[in-house]
Formats: C-alpha cells, sequence, structure tokens
C-alpha cells in the first residue's frame, strides 16, 4: 500500500524533494516555506490514501499556506508548481529503487491529492501577488497625488503674494513661482518615464548642499509666512556635497517642512539645520509641535498614518519621504522631544570633496 510506503521512507522523500528544490534555486526554502510544504503534504497524502479518500480539505488549505510563504520569501509561481511536482518524482523514483509497486487506484489518489495541493498553493499565490501589485500601483498614484498638491501649494502661495502688487515677477517670489510650475512639469515627465521603465531614482547628479538648501529655503519661508509660523535656517557649512535626484530630494524636504508647519504650534518656529560628518550629511527639521503624545515617531512613516486634527493630507508624505531616501542609500528617522516637538532627520552620504587643483 501506498500509505505503508510513504510512511517508512518519509524522511528519505523530503530530502529527495528538498534536492531537487536546491538544484533550481540560488536561495534555499527556509522556515515555514519548508514546513508548509513537502512534509505537510505527505502526511496529509499518507492519511488520504489511508482513510480510502480521493483528497482533503487540509491539503488545500496547507498548500495556500505553502503559496503563501514563497511568495513571501520572493520564488516565483514555478516554485510553486515544481515543488509539489518534485514529491511524484521523488515517490515514483524510490518506489522503482526499492522495487515497491504502486497500484494504479493508489496512483490516482497520488495525483488527484497533487492536483488539490498545487491548485491551493498557486490561487493563493496569484491571490496575494495581484493583491501586492494592485497596493503598489495605489501608492505610486497616492506619491503622484502627495507631490503634485505640495508643488501646486507652493505655487498658489506664490501667486497670491504676485497677486498683492508688493513684490514683482522678476524677484524672488517670482523664482518661487517658476520653480514650482517647473517641478511640476518635471514631475509628470518623471512620471511618464517610470510608466515606461518602472524605475524609480533616475537623474542623480552632485551639487552642493548650502545651494540647495538655499533654494528650498525660500520656498518654505513663503510657505511658513502664510501659516503665521517662524522658518529658521541654520548656517551651512560650505562644501559640503551630495549625490542624488535633485527633484525628489526637494520633494522629501519640502514634506518634511509642510509637515512641520502643519503640526507645530501657532506662532513657534520651525528650525531647518545641516550638519556632517567625513562620510554623512545629516539635514534636519525641527518643529515645536509639543511631542507625540504616544513617543513612538515610527509610526508615522506607516502609509496613511494621521495624526491630529488637521487631516487635509493624504498620510503618505512620511512613507513615501522614507522610500525616496532609501532609494539614495541613505534614511530618513524622527525623535520625539517630549514637550517640545519633533525632529526629522534625512541621514545621506557625503561626497569627497575633490582635492584643489
Amino acid at each position: 500500500m501506498l500509505h505503508h510506503f510513504i510512511e517508512a521512507n518519509r524522511g528519505d522523500i523530503i530530502e529527495r524533494c528538498r534536492a531537487k528544490a536546491a538544484s533550481r534555486l540560488v536561495t534555499p526554502l527556509t522556515g515555514a516555506a519548508m514546513e508548509h510544504g513537502v512534509p505537510v503534504f505527505l502526511d496529509q497524502l499518507a492519511n488520504a490514501l489511508k482513510s480510502g479518500l480521493t483528497t482533503s480539505p487540509e491539503i488545500n488549505r496547507s498548500a495556500g499556506r505553502h503559496g503563501h510563504d514563497l511568495l513571501r520569501q520572493g520564488f516565483s509561481l514555478s516554485q510553486v508548481v515544481h515543488d509539489y511536482g518534485d514529491v511524484c518524482q521523488a515517490i515514483t523514483e524510490l518506489a522503482v529503487e526499492l522495487d515497491a509497486p504502486i497500484s494504479s487506484e493508489d496512483f490516482r489518489t497520488l495525483n488527484r491529492c497533487l492536483d488539490d495541493a498545487i491548485a491551493g498553493a498557486v490561487t493563493e499565490f496569484g491571490r496575494e501577488q495581484n493583491q501586492t501589485t494592485l497596493d503598489d500601483e495605489v501608492a505610486r498614484a497616492g506619491y503622484l497625488a502627495h507631490e503634485v498638491r505640495n508643488l501646486v501649494n507652493t505655487a498658489m502661495v506664490a501667486f497670491e503674494v504676485l497677486k498683492t502688487g508688493n513684490v514683482g515677477v522678476a524677484g524672488r517670489t517670482g523664482r518661487v513661482l517658476h520653480r514650482s510650475l517647473a517641478g511640476l512639469r518635471a514631475l509628470a515627465s518623471r512620471s511618464l518615464t517610470e510608466v515606461r521603465l518602472t524605475q524609480g531614482v533616475q537623474n542623480r547628479e552632485q551639487f552642493l548642499v548650502c545651494e540647495f538648501i538655499a533654494e528650498l529655503a525660500a520656498a518654505a519661508t513663503l510657505d511658513s509666512h502664510s501659516r503665521g509660523v517662524t522658518l529658521t535656517v541654520l548656517p551651512v557649512a560650505e562644501g559640503v556635497s551630495i549625490e542624488a535626484d535633485r527633484h525628489i530630494l526637494t520633494a522629501v524636504l519640502t514634506n518634511l517642512l509642510q509637515n512641520a508647519f502643519k503640526f507645530t504650534r501657532a506662532h513657534t518656529s520651525v528650525t531647518l539645520r545641516v550638519g556632517a560628518s567625513a562620510e554623512r550629511v545629516l539635514i534636519e527639521v525641527q518643529d515645536e509641535c509639543g511631542g507625540l503624545p504616544s513617543g513612538n515617531v515610527d509610526d508615522l512613516f506607516r502609509p496613511f498614518e494621521q495624526r491630529g486634527a488637521d487631516r487635509t493630507g493624504l498620510g503618505l508624505g512620511l512613507a513615501f519621504s522614507r522610500w525616496a531616501v532609501e532609494a539614495h542609500n541613505g534614511r530618513i528617522y524622527g525623535r520625539n522631544l517630549p514637550g517640545k516637538g519633533c525632529v526629522f532627520t534625512v541621514d545621506l552620504p557625503r561626497i569627497p570633496c575633490p582635492p584643489p587643483r
């Protein structure tokens, strides 16, 4: 009987299946992906054969978990199918070697159980893969909407100032409006490129941090004045350089500053400062929001997470700021200052200055 053969040779069958999988994979299966696969299936198959059943509902459920585990470990749909095909090959190869015949009825049960297992694993794998793709698309659309809103808001503030007639279009306010409109054009262009190439950071360039902060502060100062908040920009050391996509990094810092203006207490200040070591550049935004009641700043980096009464945003800014900074081989993190405020830090690699000629 096939169930006696499986029970007697369970360990050998599992090792053969693992060897077959290892011959196909660069990264071996680990943890739950191994346990919910072949070992569980063999026990369920033996029980089905012993009970005279043609299949078992448990096979479908455990195979679904196996599909889930393989997707989480980054394996393909092909691996899901191959895993169960290995079982059939291992059993038949070992049966031939040991001269243990398999009856046609047992073989039909084996194939039906394998069919159910493959169907269950493939169904769950496909369902979760589709959901992941959908989540990515929603997140990407949210990022685009978020950055468009930021640029439009800055442009609107600059336009309102120009409407008063107190400043000229050729002055600094006009330049802020121009940069915002140029940013919108660049964002639209980059979004089209991402659709074609499915890439993230593309336009890296080396630039001085002091010049970058000066440009950023011009637009941010207008925004802070419109909200009744003081923006303090501390001097930046000369000669500090980074390599980044300037537009994306501007979007990150603009988001941090707008969040600070939004949540800091009325008539307080927001501070923008830069620190540098031999290898790192730290750009910090500090507000005076009073601190977080929970004290856990990391929670704010989750998508669609919002705190406070002002819900005008999408709750995506910090999540995508983290994505953007990590795409530049950097980090972004926050510190809670109880009773005072929060500090958000963009930590990026520093580019060594070229030696003097």
